[in-house]
């Protein structure tokens, strides 16, 4: 049973439950997943709750990622942590400074404290990576991964005779055709940062900041002003004036684009797989790789993911760690993870998920599914394309939309766009350094 069951139960349903559940110890799980991420979410607490008699987990939603994050924090300082917070990758090193000040109880100390064997092997390598010390220690659990893809409307590109395209210029290309066939704006993108900036700088082994992307340590500075970038960010700009790119927003706000049908070409996340074959019905659409530039790198060298890790909050009593490392370990288990992707387009965390989803032929049945791991698995991720690990860095992706926004507004150049942005953004991380 669970409590959305015991609110409809009887009263003496209720009042049984409720002396059965005083035997329960319960733990908080906040998240940033809304609607049906929502309810998938909250899924795998009524799944875990029900299968023992010693654990109650309740998830709480609590708004976007940077809520989530921000809310979690206040919290904490309050004394009012939960003992799981969910948050997105570019919080990985203000957490991670949070960890170095008793904060933080990372996974790998959580999981051997409670005696789970817990095989840090077994995880993807690109992800992760992203989220381990320097020793190699996982710090948080990889929950919801993903990688950017373009989504295409095949149908569209089959109605005017199109190749799907691998370089920018067959994307301008195939823009053009399809504006004449009376799309709106044929191309759009979404998390503009993460998109076309940090993950185009991966796919074409670019920096994006100096030493090592922040990995190596901290004084870094940013460098998403090179020519490539101001290039790539100009070339978009250059679109939008010919009706080839509209701009939808700095999220997903832009995903209505595609789904209603004005745009043909999306980049944004993997994960918009689930919603898709809900609310796609007119056309049919498939993931494709990025596209890259050959004049800055012959071929892609690998994207890098995104969305968010689950990290455990200092605080808290044994009884409680305890159940957090069992759901945690449930969370892991390759079931649950081949479920989770199955049904959400995220990337399997783990080697043992992506081969159940093989072997029920999930692949095979929805062409285009393998594209995020054939993307984070296309080379050996160079300094340049592991990741970033900047302080701040919620932060600076605001000041970048909005240096970006105004590249699309017409009120600057992305050269003078990006040198703010580098500008602007290099304050934010002395300011993190000097807090930390």
């Amino acid at each position: 049973m669970t409590f959305r069951v015991i609110a409809a139960a009887t009263a003496a349903s209720a009042l049984a439950f409720s002396a059965q559940a005083q035997d329960r110890t319960e733990i908080q799980f906040w998240h940033a997943m809304g609607g049906q991420l929502g309810e998938r979410t909250d899924a795998f607490a009524t799944d875990f709750n029900a299968m023992q008699d010693q654990c109650t987990v309740t998830t709480v939603y609590q708004g976007d990622y940077t809520e989530t994050m921000t809310s979690a924090i206040a919290a904490f300082r309050a004394g009012e942590q939960p003992q799981i917070v969910q948050v997105f990758e570019v919080g990985t090193a203000t957490m991670m400074a949070a960890a170095a000040n008793g904060a933080v109880y990372p996974v790998h100390q959580l999981m051997a404290d409670q005696g789970i064997d817990f095989d840090e092997s077994s995880y993807l390598p690109g992800v992760i990576s992203y989220y381990s010390d320097t020793e190699g220690n996982l710090l948080s659990l990889p929950f919801n991964s993903s990688t950017p893809v373009m989504w295409v409307n095949l149908t569209a590109f089959e109605e005017n005779g199109l190749e799907i395209p691998t370089t920018w210029d067959e994307v301008i290309e195939a823009a053009r055709v399809l504006k004449q066939a009376g799309f709106a704006s044929p191309f759009g993108q979404g998390w503009q940062s993460w998109t076309m900036i940090e993950n185009y700088s991966a796919w074409h082994d670019l920096p994006i900041g100096t030493m090592e992307n922040g990995f190596a340590g901290t004084g870094t500075e940013l460098l998403i002003n090179n020519e490539h970038v101001v290039n790539h960010i100009q070339r978009l700009a250059d679109m939008a004036e010919e009706g080839l790119y509209a701009y939808g927003g700095r999220r997903g706000d832009s995903r209505p684009q595609f789904v209603n049908g004005e745009a043909a070409m999306w980049i944004n996340s993997s994960a918009y797989f689930g919603g898709f074959l809900n609310d796609i019905q007119d056309f049919e659409f498939t993931q494709v790789p990025m596209p890259y530039d050959p004049a800055v790198r012959s071929e892609p060298q690998n994207s890098v993911i995104g969305g968010a890790t689950l990290w455990v909050l200092r605080g808290h009593d044994d009884a409680e760690y305890a159940c957090t490392a069992a759901f945690l370990d449930f969370l892991a288990t390759a079931d649950q993870q081949a479920e989770w992707a199955m049904a959400t387009g995220y990337v399997p965390i783990t080697t043992a998920a992506a081969d159940l989803m093989e072997s029920r032929g999930f692949f095979a049945e929805n062409p285009g599914t393998d594209v995020a791991i054939t993307q984070l698995t296309l080379n050996e991720p160079t300094p340049n394309s592991r990741g970033l690990r900047f302080g701040n860095f919620v932060q600076i992706r605001d000041v970048i939309n909005e240096e970006l926004e105004a590249v699309w507004s017409g009120q600057k150049t992305a050269q003078e766009a990006m040198d703010a942005a580098v500008s602007r953004g290099n304050e934010l991380l002395r300011r993190f350094e000097a807090a930390n």
